[in-house]
């Protein structure tokens, strides 16, 4: 029927029911032919059970299937009978029957399925009956009319469901499933006469998303049976998962409907080509799981593989029979369901005798007992025993309620209640059927379905939504292995889903008895330290890469640096302040330097009181007593430097640094500059004139050398007022390719260009002074300082040329502090004690240990002689060599 008001839908429900008409004309007598069981009732309903398997070699149905078929039908007339025997249930109104084999074949079910219209059909062919004539004008044989459906239940596959459901729709007649659960059946405007008592497998699918979530699990393959069950499933999974994010699809992988030799071993094959993908979810039939089953174990994959299986697999042994070393650790889904004791009861007492009315119950009779009830002559019957009609089910064979059998008989009550409703709206107060109940509308019908809720056989609510589909409610199993005394094997329930999922993770098993839950990553969390490096395309699958050098991990994508004062933890997960160091009085650089400077300072202090106790000797007055005071100064000064260069930085420290590291050697040197100097012009004015040269008094030698010695306190001044000392901490000097060696060196703000600028002065007077010395070498021995002075500018050059490649060299050091420092201090001290050493050690020496040379040279040989006279006035008289 088309929907009013809309031409452009009425098209194809037209085209369906001509598509209709034609098969009920050649199709006439399929469902008499093929068999039903009926119940006779003032009600129909109908009803569609895969009684038979789908059959092979053109053969339309195969080998019965027990529980699937028999069961299931059977819980419907069991369902019936309560119904009918419920005086409080649609009183006087008894509901009938007409139930139909599928042969699991949606084209087949079509079939079957159109003798539920043919009431409606012969109805609307009624005006014209008296024009059909049979061939001789003999009028045509008179049928009883068939019953007329006003709902059915059923079918079991989605793609029998959907294929039943676009017919039944055109003739407004009311389904319920008991088992279909692609998602696809959700479409309320494809399908609106479709509703169904177990959730669809959208529910599902988002419950085998939160399973996988749960598990820890974010890269697994899927497996779909070709169909609506399996395509569908597999596709609200992919949908979920990418709308919830965390887990990606490896594969896709669809099983053909007509699998060719060796295609699972294909698909287990296929599956192995991304191993990290341990997790498999499978919607798939039970044949195809247990074939994919069969290729894991041929390929010796036991174990490698994590099952996720969908309501198809739920808890039934068929799927693993045999195969249970390839299942342990398997988790199933399945609706969740109670054993409706009453149907045991029921069908464990069914026999031939009290089960007439179901036309198959003969054939599962010989299945189940694994006998015969007739003779066919075959030779085979020699080996199958007869069956003696006194065999009971579930004492001369196994029994087990199926998984289904508790949505059938909600799926019936479900109906009766609708009709209940619709009874006490249209016959209000009256028992049995009205004429208003007797033409059954259903679309109104229709509406009471949606409307119940109810108690199911289980105790669980029944109802529906606006697209007709139940509550997602599951329990969740894992295929455990025996595990001896400790408990059974088996299907063990391990958590539930009802929107939310509660899984009992300590109560899972995994392949080899361990209760870790198996990986399927496509790449392992990262360490700490560590950032993920994405793979493009596939946000589950990343790189590892270190946050290595001086960077830390600020969250999961990211590393950046530390701050300039700072250091990575050891794990790189944080910054942390970088350790400050600086040269201290007990550390070993420091000991060589500190002890020169001591030793060194004693001997200066020891010299300068010798010459001022002395001040009056010969020895003493020859060496230039004021110059000699100065340069004894500058000595002293250059071994104190020492002393602040090993104290703690600060702004006074620093101070002191800028001035004494060239106040003492500019002062040291332009004393022996202007000695050298004025040695040098005597002796060269000697050789032209006995005019002595001008400035060589000791006032004039003073100016001179305070004078030479102004320029570098005049420079430290303008530096110390342009940029004011302090210190800093230098984090830079030792940032090492190690972080954990990395120090900030506590230092003054002297690089290391202006340490060398503040002694660049004092050098160039050392070489000068240098130049003089190498010029007043040759000066006659008359003037004792000349050459000591000489000796000492060259050894005080060569220390100065070893001082600055040490210096420079180490400038990339991590011990470069110590180093430099160090390597700066011994220098001054040597340089400092090669002039002290050289200069005014041997005359201290004489001075103490040798005072008989300590007079004039005349007074000393006529002490020696008494008879020489006395020089004539005048003679130049020197100290004793």
């Amino acid at each position: 029927m088309a929907r009013p008001g809309s031409a452009r839908a009425a098209l194809p429900p037209l085209l369906m029911l001509m598509l209709v008409l034609v098969l009920v004309l050649t199709q006439a007598g399929v469902a008499g032919a093929a068999g039903s069981v009926r119940l006779a009732g003032g009600l129909t309903l109908g009803g569609l059970f895969p009684v038979h398997a789908r059959g092979a070699a053109g053969r339309a149905c195969g080998q019965l299937k027990k529980e699937q078929g028999v069961h299931r039908l059977e819980a419907m007339l069991y369902a019936l009978d309560r119904v009918n025997a419920d005086p409080e249930l649609l009183p006087g109104v008894r509901l009938g029957a007409r139930l139909l084999d599928t042969c699991s074949r949606d084209t087949y079910a079509l079939e079957q399925a159109l003798s539920f219209v043919q009431a409606l059909i012969r109805r609307r062919g009624d005006g014209d009956e008296g024009a059909v004539r049979c061939p001789g004008g003999v009028p045509p044989l008179r049928t009883a009319p068939p019953e007329r459906v006003v709902a059915v239940v059923g079918a079991s596959a989605s793609s029998v469901s959907i294929m039943v459901a676009n017919v039944l729709r055109l003739f407004a007649i009311p389904q319920i499933s008991y088992a279909s659960t692609a998602p696809e059946l959700s479409d309320s405007t494809r399908y609106d006469f479709f509703s169904r008592v177990v959730p669809p497998d959208s529910y599902q699918a988002q419950a085998m998303v939160d399973i996988v979530r749960a598990l820890g699990w974010n890269y697994v393959s899927t497996l779909a049976s070709e169909g609506n069950y399996g395509e569908s499933g597999v596709e609200a999974f992919v949908q979920i998962s990418r709308e919830a994010g965390g887990v990606c699809i490896a594969q896709s992988i669809k099983i053909p409907r007509e699998p060719k030799p060796g295609e699972f071993n294909k698909v287990i094959k296929r599956l192995m080509e991304t191993p990290n993908a341990r997790g498999i979810i499978i919607f798939a039939n039970e044949d195809d799981i247990r074939r994919v089953l069969e290729a894991a174990r041929h390929a010796n994959l036991t174990g490698h593989f994590l099952w996720v299986g969908s309501d198809s697999w739920g808890a039934k042994t068929s799927p693993i029979l045999n195969l249970e070393d390839v299942a342990v650790g398997a988790i199933t889904i399945l609706p969740k369901r109670a054993s409706i004791d009453g149907f045991d009861q029921y069908f464990m007492t069914r026999s031939l005798e009290n089960n007439r009315r179901n036309i198959w119950f003969a054939e599962f009779w010989e299945e189940n007992f694994n006998c015969k009830l007739t003779s066919s002559g075959t030779q085979s019957d020699d080996t199958i025993r007869k069956c003696t009609g006194e065999e009971r089910i579930g004492r001369d064979s196994t029994y087990e309620q199926e998984g289904k059998v508790q949505f059938v008989i909600d799926a019936v009550y479900a109906i009766a209640h609708a009709l209940h409703s619709m009874h006490q709206a249209l016959c209000p107060g009256l028992t049995g059927l009205c004429p208003a109940m007797e033409t059954t509308d259903g679309r109104m019908l229709l509406q009471y379905i949606r409307a119940v809720r109810f108690n199911g056989s289980a105790g669980t609510p029944v109802m529906f939504n606006e697209n007709g589909d139940a509550p997602g409610r599951y329990d969740i199993f894992q295929y455990q292995a025996a595990n001896g005394s400790a408990g059974s094997g088996g299907y063990q329930a391990v958590g539930q889903w009802a929107e939310n999922l509660r899984l009992d993770v300590e109560a899972l098993q995994w392949s080899g008895e361990t209760r870790e839950v198996p990986s399927s990553l496509c790449s392992l969390p990262c360490g700490p330290g560590e950032r993920k490096k994405m793979v493009k395309g596939v946000p589950c699958c990343w790189h590892c890469e270190p946050c290595d050098g001086y960077r830390f991990q600020v969250d999961e994508f990211t590393c950046e640096a530390c701050p300039g004062d700072m250091r990575p933890t050891r794990n790189h997960t944080g910054c942390r302040p970088t350790p400050v160091v600086r040269l201290t009085w007990s550390s070993p650089w420091a000991a060589p330097p500190l002890l020169l400077a001591v030793l060194g300072s004693m001997a200066t202090t020891t010299v300068v009181a010798t010459f001022v106790r002395h001040n009056n000797t010969p020895i003493v007055r020859a060496s230039g007593r004021e110059l000699s005071y100065v340069l004894l100064t500058g000595i002293f000064l250059i071994y104190a430097i020492t002393f602040l260069m090993v104290a703690e930085p600060g702004a006074a420290v620093c101070a002191a640094r800028r001035l004494f590291l060239g106040l003492g050697t500019t002062l040291s040197y332009s004393a022996l500059l202007t000695k050298t100097n004025r040695i040098y012009r005597i002796f060269e004015q000697g050789k032209r004139s006995v005019t002595p040269p001008p400035f060589i008094s000791p006032t004039s030698q003073l100016a001179i050398t305070f004078s030479l010695t102004s320029v570098q306190v005049v420079g430290v001044m303008a530096w110390l007022g342009a940029q004011p000392p302090h210190s800093v901490i230098d984090y830079e000097e030792q940032r090492t390719v190690d972080p954990e060696q990395a120090r900030g060196v506590l230092k003054c703000d002297m690089s290391d260009l202006s340490l060398i600028g503040c002694l660049g002065y004092s050098l160039l007077l050392m070489v000068t002074c240098t130049v003089y010395a190498i010029k007043a070498r040759g000066v006659p021995e008359t003037f004792n300082e000349a050459k000591p002075i000489g000796f000492t500018m060259y050894t005080t050059c060569i220390i100065w040329l070893a001082f600055v490649p040490i210096f420079f060299g180490t400038a990339q050091s991590a011990e470069k502090i110590y180093i430099q420092t160090t390597t700066l201090t011994v220098s001054l001290s040597l340089s400092a004690s090669v002039s002290l050493g050289m200069l005014y050690v041997p005359k201290t020496y004489v001075i103490l240990f040798h005072p008989e040379q300590n007079v004039q040279k005349r007074k000393r040989s006529l002490k020696a002689t008494s008879t020489v006279a006395a020089p004539p006035k005048g003679e130049d008289t020197e100290a004793p060599k």
